[in-house]
């Protein structure tokens, strides 16, 4: 009896500890709930130089405020890595007007859980060109930004939306490091460097960039006999390439009929119905991937001057 005794009272006693831990847990994760993205950033110390950052660029009270809201929150040891990067102390090196484009980079204007998260580019709350900064997310193996960054923790979920943490942070893109991010342009990005138009496209433009995916080239290599861009020279690649680009930042809306002139000095002939064609037949199949100094749309074919 005395041990069917202590054998119930262990149970009972395992029963409250349990109990309580649940009603602990439960408690936790209402207080996190209730918290706003900001409130939860102050509150953990991973995320000090973050709030710092924030506080230092006006952003405190947009992150406070009512809205729903996806954060890409990088820690201390991201922050920590790019100050090594650009050979700097901390936050204090970096004026307001270059911490707010980045912050705002990290931020969508909806929320976004992970199970709604899908390959594809978002816009962000970053100012760029008149439109936003475009961000691209894969979710083919985890969940990477722009190429390099990874999601560590995902659904802090609060109550102007939801946190996911990163372990780097992220710079608005030129259109050079939006191709840059992306294995579609692989082959792009080795004409640009095999013609040397890096620079020239990393330069303040704006730009329009109407780029070809990687099937398009290939298609391009089948029809003229080569077998990829070490084939080509840089002077056979140049006027191909800036053929694909035209001065200004022209978002889809903005499209027109008609002959648009390109930094090839020749022009382009631009049709809008049924659907959007250069040329006659090259198709633009993606639109508005905006960048800090341009913007992307892709097309399904490379244009021949």
């Amino acid at each position: 009896m005395k041990k069917q005794t202590l054998i119930y009272g262990m149970i009972a006693l395992m029963g409250i500890f349990i109990l309580t831990g649940c009603e602990k847990e439960e408690e936790q994760m209402k207080e996190v709930s209730d918290m706003t993205i900001a409130e939860y950033a102050t509150s953990d110390a991973n995320f000090s130089i973050l709030v710092q950052a924030l506080t230092k660029a006006d952003l405190v009270n947009v992150l406070n405020g009512t809205g729903s809201f996806t954060v890409f929150a990088p820690t201390n040891a991201a922050f920590t890595a790019l100050f090594n990067e650009l050979g700097i102390s901390g936050i204090d090196a970096l004026t307001k007007e270059t911490l707010t484009p980045i912050l705002l980079y990290h931020v969508l204007g909806t929320e976004a859980k992970s199970s709604m998260i899908t390959t594809g580019y978002y816009n962000t709350l970053s100012p760029a060109q008149g439109s936003t900064l475009s961000l691209k997310v894969d979710v083919s193996s985890g969940v990477k930004l722009n190429k390099t960054t990874n999601v560590t923790a995902a659904d802090v979920d609060v109550k102007n939306g939801v946190i996911h943490v990163i372990d780097k942070v992220l710079l608005p893109p030129t259109v050079v490091d939006i191709a840059l991010a992306n294995d579609a342009f692989s082959i792009l990005v080795q004409a640009v460097v095999k013609a040397n138009l890096v620079n020239a496209l990393s330069a303040t433009g704006p730009f329009t960039i109407f780029a070809p995916t990687n099937d398009a080239f290939q298609a391009l290599f089948t029809a003229l006999g080569v077998s990829g861009i070490a084939d080509l020279t840089a002077a056979q690649l140049t006027p191909i390439l800036t053929y694909h680009v035209v001065s200004g930042n022209v978002l889809s809306t903005q499209l027109q009929a008609g002959n648009v002139p390109t930094l090839n000095g020749s022009s382009l002939s631009i049709a809008v119905s049924p659907s959007p064609t250069i040329n006659g037949s090259t198709g633009i199949i993606a639109t508005d991937v905006q960048g800090s100094n341009g913007v992307i749309h892709v097309i399904n074919k490379v244009l021949l001057p």
